[in-house]
């Protein structure tokens, strides 16, 4: 009996062991990551003076703790803005004009664009994760895939880049805000840190 509970008592330890030198699957991912950088396609439909109006185009993002860059392209990659926000400033350039600079860039896209580009917002949303209404922290997953933001922005996690994944990245990101602006987010390429 005493050999059994030996023997019971080194398996165990051995599995434990296995299991600290295990390598972590391929499949899993950072829940959140400062750094990230990707690219993928982006349509927007909205209102403006009353008449609706849609565009679509690609877009490139970069962002780090201190710092977001954000080109805008149009399908065929000729370059329509670009954002960069930085701590207390935020800046966009549209092709032909001279830069706009303002402290808030959520505000600034929708002067600059004609629609709201939440910059702010898509930090988190491109990564699968929100601030609720409530102001509690949302992670999105396959089951869980839909969240109203602080700001008023209805979030829908449509589809990911791997489902198996332990925390899955988003693929495709709808969002609206009533009646004012629609987005179609599709990642296409995303680089790891």
């Amino acid at each position: 009996m005493k050999n059994i509970i030996t023997c019971t008592c080194v398996l165990a330890l051995a599995l434990l062991a296995g299991c600290a030198t295990q390598p972590p699957s391929s499949s899993r991912v950072a829940a959140y990551s400062e750094t990230i950088e990707l690219s993928g396609r982006i349509s927007v439909n909205y209102q403006k003076e009353g008449n609706s109006e849609s565009l679509s185009g690609k877009f490139n993002w970069q962002q780090s703790a201190q710092r977001t860059s954000v080109s805008l392209a149009s399908p065929l990659g000729q370059t329509i803005a670009v954002i960069e926000v930085t701590p207390g400033v935020a800046r966009l350039t549209q092709a032909g004009q001279p830069p706009r600079e303002a402290a808030d860039i959520d505000a600034l896209t929708a002067q600059a664009l004609g629609w709201p580009l939440p910059v702010s917002g898509l930090r988190d949303w491109l990564q699968g994760h929100a601030v609720s209404s409530d102001g509690s922290r949302f992670r999105a997953s396959p089951q869980h895939n839909s969240v109203i933001t602080r700001d008023g922005w209805r979030v829908h996690f449509i589809s990911w880049q791997d489902e198996t994944a332990l925390l899955p990245q988003p693929k495709r990101i709808d969002a609206e805000r009533v009646s004012e602006v629609a987005l179609r987010i599709v990642i296409d390429d995303q680089a790891q840190p």
